[in-house]
């Protein structure tokens, strides 16, 4: 099992489904001169910054919103030219915090996944059992015996 890395969100004019590959990760790298990482936390430092009033990071780059947005368009199924098109009616000058949340939303799902796309664990594993020491002893004394007197 693997993860998706994808997450289908309301944004812009519909709902839609957004995906970061590796092919788009690296291109993203390539169009932002940053790796994805790196992108994701100048993201949410942009977002704290703008909760609280300051200025983002000095080198926060529009195309870091832009970017993400047009390549998980492109990852979750859209064709290029489409996604290009969407990202110029709704990714723009005054537009760019608005849309910094679903840019953090989709390349953390890329780099980290979400909760349900954990793989299941076979049953009986992960399971933790209220007796701690089996049956057979072991020829080493339980830390609740005492010790034998000392001669």
């Amino acid at each position: 099992m693997s993860r998706s890395g994808s997450v289908t969100l309301d944004w812009a004019d519909g709902t839609y489904p957004f995906a970061l590959t590796i092919a788009q990760l690296t291109e993203l790298q390539e169009k932002c001169d940053a790796g994805p990482w790196y992108v994701q936390w100048a993201l949410q430092s942009a977002m704290l910054a703008s909760s609280i009033g300051s200025p983002p990071p000095r080198d926060m780059s529009p195309a870091y919103v832009s970017e993400v947005i047009r390549l998980g368009l492109i990852g979750g199924g859209m064709e290029a030219m489409a996604a290009l098109k969407k990202v110029r009616a709704y990714v723009g000058p005054g537009q760019f915090a608005e849309n910094m949340p679903v840019a953090f939303s989709v390349i953390s799902v890329a780099l980290q996944g979400v909760p349900e796309d954990e793989p299941e664990k076979p049953e009986g594993e992960g399971e933790t059992s209220a007796n701690h020491f089996p049956e057979e002893k072991s020829g080493s004394r339980r830390s609740t015996e005492a010790a034998p007197p000392s001669a």
